[in-house]
């Protein structure tokens, strides 16, 4: 019989490992393994006690705090599939949230939505567009009193995530249990090969969302399987106080911790010397940085602030995976300092390295033929945490699963074995015949006095009456940044990109926060065009007390009352 999740917790009775929980004030909360395995099967009992039926979706909205884990193992223990979905955090556009929140649940087929007091007290209007049988409940009103334990086997489904949405609609990803663990456990052999002689205790350390792949199955599932400590931090925390990563893993010694590039860059931008001291980041080996384009300028940035707090060169770790794939495909090498591409016309970009144990790359044309190194292309990949599919979706998951390989819609190219990232397929920008990939075009002003670090969005762009694509740069600009600055920034962006690239473009300075993003944070950059050419790319509405209490009431009136 194939190991699963469930049994996977049930191995750790007794074990003195578990989740940290770090809140703002750097105060801390325990949660044990083997108190999360009584606690989630009390859970379990009560969604069957509810109805829920064997592989039927349960919806989680939940911020990053235990009830997330109880609901999460409670729903495999009762054989159910959990389906996190991100938490309304921008309250300026709680519009948009509810229509995507609504269509997710639908998609995924949920027949109920578990969610914290809080936030369910804004879910009303998402809720009354799903209709989802059993409604949406807290664990305290589902008050489980006999623990369950009925979990289903490994080749069931064990998640729905959904894709980032970058480029299109998310997408309900189907992961079978036997998916989950075996992307687990490429991960752990590759760093096990690499630490094998390491004798610090394993320490993860996380402030990413728990509905995004890398914060989830990258971090604690692993963690589960090695039976180890996982410290984590609200994102929202992480934000807003960039120090508390930093010091959460001096504190706990932690030796891996993933982010997307921006992370670094927010770091470097926003700590204080003096928020540093007695902060030690020698014990930190696997400094993962993945999610989106990894930009070499943010990375030498990191490394020179934070080397003399005992930061590693080689603990830089740029890596590649996507939601259909369960996660990771490549990681760069952990013992050796990152590598950028050399001697080619897409110099400068960063390696993600080869692929983990099990996995295989391809760079096709659009033909689908093989392509020769160092020639860039479509990107194949083959591995054994492939997606079943998208959830009920089948002509979309026929259009990227061939033959056991996935299309994964990154253009791509292998240089010696490892394998470099140009961009999504869908937002690559030709201009005179020549493409060009949007992060590199951010990367050019990303930085400079007066701009947002990581909140640009470089898109083509045909002008009304115009007879070609030209480029055109979106920028929100930093709060507070004087009239002064603002009124130089546009031809500062124009002169550094005409220098860099020779390309002339149009700039759009916007307000803090205007960018639309995807749940994990990723700029939507086609959408952003899209409302700008209708005129309608505007900054978030201010969230007052009145407006807050007007959304809280419009949500419970909306809320149907549980079955």
């Amino acid at each position: 019989m194939q190991m699963t999740i469930p049994a996977l917790l049930d191995a750790l009775e007794g074990s003195s490992k578990g989740l940290i929980f770090v809140n703002r004030r750097e105060e801390e909360t325990h949660l044990l393994w083997s108190t999360l395995r009584d606690e989630a099967q009390l859970v379990a009992g009560a969604l069957i006690a509810q109805g829920v039926k064997t592989g039927e979706r349960v919806g989680l909205v939940y911020r990053t705090e235990p009830d997330f884990f109880r609901a999460f193992f409670g729903c495999l223990y009762a054989g159910a599939v959990p389906t996190p979905l991100y938490p309304p955090v921008r309250l300026g556009r709680l519009e948009d949230y509810h229509q995507r929140t609504s269509r997710m649940l639908e998609d995924a087929d949920a027949v109920l939505v578990l969610a914290s007091p809080q936030i369910r007290k804004l879910l009303g209007r998402a809720i009354a567009g799903a209709q989802p049988r059993l409604g949406c409940q807290t664990l305290q009103q589902l008050n489980g009193q006999e623990k369950a334990n009925r979990p289903a086997d490994a080749d069931a489904l064990g998640l729905v995530q959904f894709s980032s949405g970058t480029t299109r609609q998310p997408k309900p990803v189907a992961l079978s249990q036997k998916a989950l663990l075996a992307q687990a456990s490429a991960i752990l052999t590759t760093m096990k090969a690499s630490f094998a002689d390491h004798e610090v205790p394993w320490v993860g350390v996380s402030w990413l969302p728990l509905y995004h792949d890398m914060g989830l199955i990258g971090c604690v599932i692993p963690a589960l399987i090695h039976d180890a400590d996982l410290v984590l931090i609200r994102p929202e925390d992480f934000i807003g106080k960039p120090v508390l990563w930093l010091r959460a893993l001096s504190r706990h010694k932690g030796i891996i911790s993933p982010a997307p590039n921006f992370a670094f860059g927010l770091c470097t931008q926003r700590i204080k010397e003096e928020d540093l001291e007695g902060v030690d980041l020698s014990y930190w080996r696997i400094a993962m940085n993945g999610a989106e384009a990894v930009q070499p300028s943010t990375l030498e940035a990191f490394l020179a602030r934070f080397k003399p707090y005992g930061l590693r060169e080689e603990a830089i770790t740029p890596v590649y995976g996507l939601s259909e794939a369960a996660l990771a495909v490549c990681f760069a090498d952990f013992k050796s300092p990152y590598k950028c591409l050399e001697n080619h016309d897409r110099s400068g970009l960063v390696s993600v390295g080869r692929p983990l144990e099990g996995f295989e790359i391809e760079i096709r044309s659009e033909a689908g033929d093989t392509i020769d190194d160092g020639t860039e292309g479509l990107l194949w990949v083959k591995g054994p945490s492939l997606m079943e599919g998208y959830l009920n979706q089948a002509e979309h998951t026929a259009e990227v699963l061939q033959n056991g390989w996935l299309k994964t819609g990154d253009i791509a190219l292998v240089n010696q074995g490892e394998l470099y990232i140009v961009g999504r397929a869908k937002d690559l920008i030709i201009l005179n015949g020549r493409n060009y990939a949007p992060d590199a075009i951010e990367a050019i002003v990303d930085g400079m006095p007066g701009i947002r670090r990581g909140c640009l969005a470089a898109v083509g762009w045909r002008k009304e009456g115009a007879d070609s694509e030209s480029l055109l740069l979106f920028v929100e600009h930093e709060k507070g940044a004087s009239e002064q600055v603002l009124s130089d920034l546009g031809d500062a962006c124009q002169k550094a990109i005409l220098d860099a690239v020779q390309l002339q473009s149009h700039i759009a300075i916007l307000s803090p926060g205007t960018l639309p993003r995807t749940s994990s944070g990723k700029i939507r950059r086609q959408e952003a065009l899209n409302l700008y050419t209708k005129k309608s790319l505007l900054p978030p509405e201010k969230m007052g007390t009145f407006k807050l209490i007007g959304a809280l009431w419009e949500s419970r009136k909306h809320m149907p009352k549980t079955p």
